[in-house]
């Protein structure tokens, strides 16, 4: 079965910046989307970015410009670059993985786009 595991998180003050981790284990279709989604307690979860089956990226408006998505293939790892924070940033984050998977460029970020997700690292900004 396929398993995605993250880790990064940690308290941090607003304008601080953190590097969150998702290792993949198992077998990877060549096609396959990978995603990050954060939520706080009470409230829906939120599609952060992603990385389509091509490498596009796509990011959430709430966070464009300071927050960054990137891969590492070789690692089978994904990463989240999270900067400029603010207290609303803080959530648990959740990488996910769909397998197979058929997004095209400008897809919205869902949930029911993915099947394989991971623990969830908790985020906190302090102001």
């Amino acid at each position: 079965q396929v398993q995605v595991v993250e880790s990064g998180g940690g308290s941090v003050q607003t304008g601080e910046s953190l590097i969150l981790s998702c290792v993949g284990h198992g077998y990877f279709d060549s096609r396959y989307c990978m995603a990050w989604f954060r939520q706080v307690a009470g409230k829906e979860r939120e599609g952060v970015a992603q990385i389509d089956t091509t490498g596009t990226k796509g990011l959430a408006d709430s966070v464009k410009g300071r927050f960054t998505i990137s891969q590492d293939n070789a690692k089978n790892s994904l990463y989240l670059h999270l900067g400029s924070l603010k207290p609303e940033d803080s959530a648990t984050y959740y990488c996910a993985a769909a397998i197979p998977c058929q997004l095209g460029s400008g897809e919205r970020i869902l949930e029911r786009t993915y099947k394989y997700w991971g623990q969830g690292t908790q985020v906190t900004v302090s102001s």
